[in-house]
């Protein structure tokens, strides 16, 4: 190593080519290969079995579907969690795979295993086996005015056609619409007249409709292809198809006995934008598109499509991710370049300007080689790495101040530049290089955390390499620059005076005022060491009362809130759409309540709304705020929330009504899980949870996923009907053809799929008393009205089944009011309250779900990776020091570097995290290099002949300033994140405030207590040494007693 920085400190066209070769291709690759998003992509280990069993309750899906897919893969090996939910016509079965196994190996087995169930329903379509993939939405197109839900959706598809075809843009599609069908409704008159029923209707439709290869014709001029083309795609193309010829001969088409309606599904859906029918056409970045790129394409393509739609229409864009994302790259690029002003002011005051200026070149270098890297780990240009390059900044210097100051100190000696740079940056080689070594290992664990913690593993990927190359700058690149600082000639001018002056004064400072406090301490080590320990066990003390309270990841604003409503299956449309004008009223009251002083602009921009789909009885409204930090009020987005709320107030007969408005994790703070066999044992329970839940005035928007159920009717036959040769399920299938209907074929049309269906008018299955008159045949040939041969008695089913693991499941969700109570506090109690509860349900279990699961699995990852971390560190800090028991000085100080970060909070006022846990662990192994430089130059002292207290008092002179420097310097690059006020910032400061105040406070600690340790352990070696001679001096004297005797 030596050599190696000898040849390029001699070689300046050697040491500037590795420069400009890293920095154009940290250009290129930030140009060109690195994506911008908003927040990390990772890796979604789940794979789903999805079964369509039409018209089916879901009790019968779970029977038929859910049970045997379930018992089909159970025993797979890799999978950790099983969940099932099985709805009206419908199952989902979402496997969770185990970490070390390969999804896609899963997968493959998982779709071996269920292609081979042979006893599936006959009406069950083919079970679908996938990877979910997450879709990362750019930005919204909405098209608004007064027309009908077919036109919008005719408009909207030409717009995504042509969005799609936009260069840079490949993911488009229309959001919230209904699928095309074509139906077919048949009265029972029609029926009666012509002697035929659906099932034959539906047959003759099928072979009539349809295309027919015939092969090649083999003629001399060639193959000609033969085939016949009779494939209806349209409405009108069905009329016209055949059905039976009359006894006078006329041909009866489709057309002459039922009504053909192209139109969407007979599933209710509208969606209104402030207020306006209208449909969403959502746009998604994939792959390795820029987000900013695709949603300046589309706004440009909206700008130029606006003048030719119809009067009335409106198009305009909403949800604009990229404008978060430019705030968010505005932020912290401007805290970023803040910092870095910060750190070359301080090394400017402190050294000479020219030799901060070349160690903060090294800050550029090394964030190019972190960009060369970035596309090979797959990380994005996104909130979490921007945070890395930013908790970097002040740390990657590091290396480069030691380096630096330790030059600067020979040049102050009198050595010639060229020798300076050599020696000086030789002769801290081995303390810089492992205490970046340890640095990285302190992050290493970050991107081993799995759950929530997998949002922060883009962290350690840009850290690390940028950790590495500025250690390859510092020892290859920084001293050829070094090299050319001359010595000081001529009358100095006013900045060098004043940067002169303020590095005299910090060389008095430490002359006059540490050395003399550092003897006192080293003379009163223990009384000193005494005093340290109490401060350690005063803070340990307020974080075990519960004084300092944790959350676990905290509640962020958004810039959008959403209301979601679930009313009672089986709720009217009308009914549903009603309450969601409500609140979309109450909204719009907000809207015109809450006005921007400054831009006389409303606070809410606009508000979507969605009433039914693919469920009638559910609905939502979206609210779309300006960014916090464009706001002149104090009004945050979930004080409009709470406002909204009360304004709505209680919706009488919800099963469910939640407003959410925080970024981030979307899992319920609070979530049980009721597992066991008998259904009422469960709701008993979830009721008495449900209860205890509302006791706390901080819990809100109580859910279960058990609803009141969905009204059926039951068929059960009458005696009469065996003797007509009729069984239950003859009867079942007529009754399901006339009301669910026959699925005549699904045609292709476009890029939409459309169901051919031929059933009974809705007129006829709208009420009890059409159904009783329903026409059944028997096998003679004959009809009897349905009431003759069965009973229709009304009952409830449920509207959805879950389960998790095999075992039928309650679970039982809340949100929580992070700021008005402890959750992990109320968590403990309602784990008590549940194990009290559940011993009078035998064959009952439960689980904590939600953010406690996520708390405990993350909490235990923490525990694995500072144990490893500390392992790890010591011995980094021993193979240098050749000592077993040094390295036990320097990582004293790394629990006064949490006390540093507990403080900080608390001058702060914020509460303890997750990412605080996580800056906590960088901060372990960032404290040390401090500590690891002081104790190489006591060991250098002590190997040149100097006694032990000499060296301990020289080398906290002599390291005082470089201690000092990168201790600012780390605070100073965190400083304008720390006091950012912008919604972005919120849930990352917290780790910040761990390592700049961790690091502040331990930079205090080091600077007396590495000495005083230092010392300690020497007293504790010469106590050991005495020991051992003392026992010496004895068994000598024995042994010589024993010759005498």
């Amino acid at each position: 190593m030596h050599g190696l920085i000898a040849w390029f400190a001699r070689n300046d066209v050697a040491a500037n080519l590795l420069m400009v070769v890293i920095v154009a291709a940290g250009l290129y690759s930030l140009s060109n290969k690195i994506p911008v998003d908003l927040f990390p992509e990772f890796e979604i280990n789940t794979v789903q079995v999805s079964t369509v069993l039409p018209g089916a309750s879901p009790q019968e899906v779970e029977e038929g579907l859910t049970i045997r897919v379930e018992e089909a893969i159970q025993d797979i090996e890799g999978i950790r969690e099983m969940t099932s939910r099985s709805n009206e016509g419908s199952s989902t079965v979402t496997v969770e795979v185990e970490d070390g196994f390969d999804v896609r190996e899963v997968l493959d087995e998982m779709k071996v295993r269920v292609d081979a169930i042979n006893n599936f329903p006959v009406e069950a379509e083919r079970p679908l086996v996938t990877m979910p993939k997450r879709m990362r939405d750019a930005i919204g197109v909405v098209m608004y005015g007064d027309y009908d839900s077919l036109t919008l959706r005719r408009y909207a598809e030409d717009v995504r056609d042509e969005i799609a075809s936009l260069p840079g843009v490949t993911q488009v599609s229309v959001d919230n619409s209904l699928r095309f069908e074509i139906s077919i409704e048949i009265p029972e008159w029609s029926l009666r007249k012509y002697d035929i029923t659906l099932e034959q209707v539906a047959d003759t439709l099928r072979r009539n409709s349809t295309d027919v290869s015939a092969g090649n014709l083999k003629t001399e001029g060639g193959d000609i292809f033969i085939r016949s083309i009779g494939q209806a795609y349209k409405a009108s193309d069905f009329s016209q198809l055949p059905i039976l010829t009359d006894e006078d001969g006329t041909l009866i088409r489709l057309g002459d006995i039922a009504v053909l309606r192209d139109e969407f599904e007979e599933t209710p859906l509208r969606t209104r934008f402030n207020g306006i029918p209208a449909i969403e056409v959502e746009v998604f970045r994939v792959g390795d598109q820029s987000i900013i790129e695709v949603t300046d394409a589309v706004k440009n393509y909206i700008a130029g499509k606006q003048q030719a739609l119809p009067q009335g229409l409106t198009m305009t864009y909403w949800r604009d991710r990229s404008k978060s994302i430019k705030a968010r790259l505005a932020t912290l690029t401007t805290s970023a370049w803040q910092g870095a002003l910060l750190v070359i002011l301080l090394l400017a005051l402190f050294l000479r300007p020219a030799v901060a200026f070349w160690v903060c070149l090294g800050i550029p270098m090394s964030f190019m080689g972190a960009f060369i890297l970035m596309p090979f780990f797959g990380i994005s240009l996104n909130l979490m790495s921007l945070f890395a390059f930013i908790l970097v900044l002040g740390i990657v210097v590091d290396d480069a101040i030691v380096t630096g100051e330790n030059v600067y100190e020979h040049m102050q000696r009198g050595t010639d530049p060229l020798t300076a740079a050599i020696r000086g940056t030789q002769e801290v080689a081995v303390p810089v290089t492992f205490g970046i070594l340890t640095t990285v290992a302190a992050f290493i664990p970050l991107a081993l955390l799995e759950g929530r913690g997998s949002w922060y593993q883009s962290i350690p990927y840009v850290i690390v390499p940028v950790l590495l190359f500025s250690l390859i700058e510092s020892k290859l690149v920084l001293p050829a620059h070094l090299k050319h600082i001359k010595p000081r000639t001529g009358a100095p001018s006013r900045l060098t005076r004043i940067q002169m002056a303020i590095s005299t004064s910090l060389e008095t400072f430490i002359a006059k005022c540490y050395q003399p406090t550092l003897a006192l301490a080293l003379r009163w080590r223990y009384a000193t060491l005494a005093i340290m320990l109490s401060s350690l066990f005063i803070v340990i003390g307020a974080l075990s009362s519960g004084q300092t309270k944790f959350v676990f990841f905290p509640r962020v604003q958004s810039e959008v809130a959403t209301a979601t409503l679930t009313m009672p299956t089986g709720t009217a449309f009308e009914s549903t759409d009603r309450i969601v004008q409500h609140m979309t009223k109450q909204a719009k009251l907000l809207q015109e309540k809450y006005i921007d002083a400054e831009s006389g602009e409303s606070i809410i921009k606009n508000i979507y709304s969605i009433s039914g789909g693919r469920n009638s009885s559910t609905g939502r409204v979206r609210v779309e705020t300006i960014p916090p930090e464009d706001r002149s009020t104090d009004i945050g987005t979930q004080q409009i929330v709470a406002e909204w709320r009360k304004m709505v107030g209680q919706v009488a007969g919800a099963e469910q009504l939640n407003y959410r408005a925080e970024i981030g994790w979307s899992r319920p703070a609070i979530n049980i899980e009721l597992r066991g066999k008998n259904a009422d044992d469960l709701a008993e329970l979830g009721d008495k949870f449900k209860s205890k839940l509302t006791q706390y005035s901080a819990v809100s928007d109580v859910e279960d996923s058990m609803s009141d159920g969905k009204e059926e009717l039951q068929l059960k036959l009458k005696p009469e009907a065996t003797l007509l040769g009729l069984n239950l399920n003859m009867v079942a299938r007529q009754v399901r053809q006339a009301v669910y209907g026959f699925e005549v074929q699904r045609i292709q049309r476009g890029r939409e799929e459309v169901r051919v269906m031929v059933r009974y008018p809705i007129a006829a299955r709208q009420s009890i008393e059409t159904l009783e008159q329903m026409m059944i045949r028997v096998e003679a040939g004959q009809e009897v009205p349905l009431w003759q041969i069965a009973d229709i008695v009304p009952g409830l089913s449920p509207s959805s089944i879950l389960r998790i693991d095999r075992q039928r499941t309650l679970s039982i969700t809340a949100d929580f009011n992070k700021e008005q109570g402890n959750l992990s506090a109320v968590q403990e109690e309602l784990e008590e309250f549940l194990q009290q509860s559940i011993s009078t349900y035998p064959g009952m279990n439960y689980e904590m779900a939600g953010e406690a699961r996520d708390q405990k699995e993350s909490s235990q990852e923490l525990k694995f990776g500072m144990f490893g971390l500390l392992l790890v560190i010591y011995i980094l800090l021993a193979i240098p020091f050749k000592s077993y028991s040094q390295p036990l000085v320097v990582m004293m100080v790394i629990p006064f570097g949490i006390v540093g970060a507990v403080i900080g909070h608390w001058i702060m006022g914020m509460d303890l995290t997750l990412l605080s846990l996580m800056g906590v662990l960088a901060l372990s192994g960032v404290v040390v290099n401090d500590s690891l430089v002081l104790v190489d130059y006591i060991n250098k002292k002590r190997a040149e002949g100097s006694a032990v207290f000499e060296a301990v008092y020289a080398a906290g002179g002599r390291r005082f300033r470089p201690v000092l420097l990168t201790s600012l310097t780390t605070f100073a690059g965190l400083m304008p994140l720390l006091f950012e006020k912008s919604t972005q910032a919120q849930f990352l400061i917290p780790m910040a405030v761990s390592l700049g105040f961790g690091i502040l406070f331990a930079t205090i600690i080091t600077l007396f207590l590495v000495p005083i340790n230092y010392l300690i352990m020497e007293d504790i070696k010469r106590y050991f040494d005495r020991y051992k001679n003392d026992m010496r001096w004895l068994v000598r004297k024995g042994v010589s007693k024993g010759k005498s005797s």
